[in-house]
């Protein structure tokens, strides 16, 4: 497999996972940690760093409402219990 193929498996594969994360809002940030050992902050951290590693401005609020499909706070109220 070529480098493009794979880049653009990996960020199709990330897209469906940010996807499932924003569909099943029942799964608590504290679930996934103790389960897998990352949560959607640490997602967003990620993503903001790739972000800052390329040159990209981009703040942590921006890389957590692109995580979270919508702002942080948001969210919060909605779905955190």
């Amino acid at each position: 497999m070529d480098q493009q193929t794979q880049i653009e498996l990996e960020a199709a594969a990330f897209r469906r996972l940010l996807e499932h994360l924003q569909d099943n809002t029942d799964v608590q940030n504290i679930d996934l940690m103790n389960l897998a050992g990352f949560c959607r902050n640490c997602l967003s951290k990620w993503y903001l760093a790739a972000a800052e590693d390329k040159g990209i401005e981009m703040d942590y609020d921006q890389a957590r409402e692109y995580v979270y499909g919508m702002p942080y706070s948001e969210w919060k109220d909605k779905y955190q219990k």
